[in-house]
């Protein structure tokens, strides 16, 4: 297990069932995570002190959030962390409402913003565990072979749906 750790915030308990395809990610490369859920509208204090603190205690921070989608932008103007955001999918707007907040940041405060859902948050795990890689040669290695890994899973497909074709 690495010694680096990310932080994990969500606006919301319900966005747990989406950030959790991102933690089994940051288990399988054996990553340590911190898990909270802080509203930045509803506890507005919390998400402050979250981010005040969040350099003594994490490398990279992902906030998932949904609707107005603000955690991740909150959070990114008080720390020097990076923090990346996935936004939830919502049931008015698909979650493009989520998209829009997260990527539309003003200038000077960059939120790397991944896909809406579930996919998101696999994503924000991995550039997470990416960037950490940069200072961690064997996180690197996991990484590499973790592409690799996915390299061979098409090819056994490629195979697969050509053998059926008989090609």
């Amino acid at each position: 297990m690495t010694d680096k750790t990310i932080g994990i915030v969500m606006g919301s308990d319900s966005d747990l069932v989406t950030m959790k395809e991102g933690i089994s990610v940051l288990r399988e490369f054996g990553v340590n995570f911190d898990l909270n859920v802080i509203s930045a509208h509803r506890s507005p204090e919390r998400a402050h002190s979250y981010a005040i603190e969040a350099e003594k205690k994490y490398d990279v921070i992902i906030a998932g959030a949904g609707g107005a989608a603000h955690l991740a932008g909150v959070i990114a103007s008080l720390t020097p962390l990076p923090v990346i955001g996935v936004p939830m999918l919502t049931p008015g707007l698909g979650g493009l409402d989520s998209l829009l907040s997260m990527v539309q940041m003003p200038s000077g405060i960059p939120v790397p913003t991944m896909g809406i859902g579930k996919s998101g948050a696999i994503n924000a795990a991995l550039l997470a565990i990416q960037i950490l890689s940069v200072t961690d040669p064997k996180l690197r290695q996991k990484v590499s072979a973790y592409k690799r890994k996915l390299a061979d899973e098409v090819t056994k497909k490629d195979n697969a749906v050509r053998t059926e074709f008989g090609l």
